[in-house]
Order: structure tokens, then sequence, then C-alpha cells
């Protein structure tokens, strides 16, 4: 019941490697439960905008007797989804469009730390094409005995419900990005940790050399 946009880029789109092709046996079945038709007045009314604890309303296949309903773009009355221009309602319906995506995080995989230790002294937190420079930038730095992980996210809105809490784990955490820093204001914002930005807007993506100075620069400043 929310629209998902799946974010990708030139390098994933365009690299070469292997990787495992899911099979429909081992996909979950999408369960889907319709509301049922309405006949006669002893029947409770449909209301199309209640919602369950989720903030997720029922859905309703078009042209079912009794649970016909005004759909567009205006603003919908809570419960009944009559058109409203009452202001509260309308803030109200709004906190409650936040409210159900914010409850996806409740259902979405917990933030795992892909290299080095849970807690520690540095973390490069990374996403999309940037996963395998910041991988193995990371593995020959931990051969070099620094105390650093790294972690990718994948669930950019909302965040992991744990992903916070990982942060605190760490003294540094390092966010290389190939733009002028988009994570880096978002981890910033939500979870008050001085996070700082490696940027790289070249056209061309992270080399692990590069990386691996660009992240001894980065806490040499810091420290």
């Amino acid at each position: 019941m929310i629209p998902v946009y799946f974010l990708s880029d030139g390098y994933l789109g365009n690299g070469s490697e292997p990787w495992k092709f899911p099979q429909q046996d081992g996909l979950k079945k999408i369960r889907v439960k319709f509301e049922p038709s309405r006949n006669g007045e002893e029947t409770e009314k449909f209301m199309p905008y209640l919602r369950d604890e989720r903030f997720v309303r029922s859905w309703a296949i078009p042209g079912t007797a009794g649970i016909e309903h005004r759909v567009g773009g205006l603003e919908k009355e809570e419960n009944t989804g009559n058109v409203s221009y009452d202001p509260e309602n309308h803030q109200k319906m709004t906190e409650l469009r936040q409210a159900k995506v914010d409850a996806i995080a409740g259902f979405i995989s917990k933030q795992t730390v892909d290299s080095g230790n849970e807690q520690g002294d540095v973390l490069v937190l990374g996403w999309g094409s940037t996963y395998g420079s910041i991988r193995t930038a990371v593995r020959e730095l931990m051969e070099e005995g620094m105390d650093i992980s790294h972690a990718h996210v994948r669930y950019l809105n909302p965040f992991p419900s744990n992903l916070g809490e990982l942060l605190k784990g760490f003294k540094h955490i390092l966010v290389p990005e190939i733009n002028q820093g988009q994570l880096v204001r978002l981890i910033r914002d939500q979870f008050f940790v001085p996070a700082t930005g490696i940027n790289k807007i070249k056209g061309r993506p992270f080399f692990v050399d590069e990386l691996k100075q660009e992240i001894k620069e980065a806490l040499s400043i810091k420290e």
C-alpha cells in the first residue's frame, strides 16, 4: 500500500559479476485480503479510510457491491473517505500517512555490519554501488591493523530500526558517496551523530587505494 522506489545507478546497471538468480519457488507469496461485498442494510457500512494497527487501509476491488468509494487527489476525511477541506483533518491525515511509512521500519531487515566488529573505532557506512570499493578498502585496512568496520544501508526511508543504535557504537563514522553528500546529511539529521562525508563527483567510482587514503586523511583531520 506504499510506493517503493528502487535506487540504482550506472555502475550497478553496467557492472558484471556473478549473482544468485532467485527461483520462483523460493519467493514468498504475496497474500492480499480484499474487502467482501456489502449486501443489505444490516451489513456494517464500509469505511475505506479505516486503518489497521500498521496504518494500512483495506483493499477494495473496484465495482464490488456496497464498497464503492471516492478516489482521487483531494484530501479525504478520516475513516469515511469523504472529500474534506477541514485543516485539522488534513494535518491528521498527513501525519497518518507518515506514520504508515515509519511503521515499515518494524518489518524490514535490521541493519548488520558487513565487515569488522559491531562496535569499535571507525565505521564506514555506504549505500549503492560503492559496496565493492568500501568492502575491499576496509578489509585491507583491517589487515593493516586498523579498528574499522563496514556497513551498507539498503533501506533509506525509513532506515532500519536499529541503525541509530549501531552508529552509536563507533567513535568515527565515515560515509563515502559518489555525490556531494546525500546519505551523510540524512544520518546527521536523524541520528545526531558527527558523520563525515567522503565525496567524489568525477563520474568515476572510488578506487580502493584512493578510498583507503581518503579514510586515513579523514581520520587524521578528525583526530
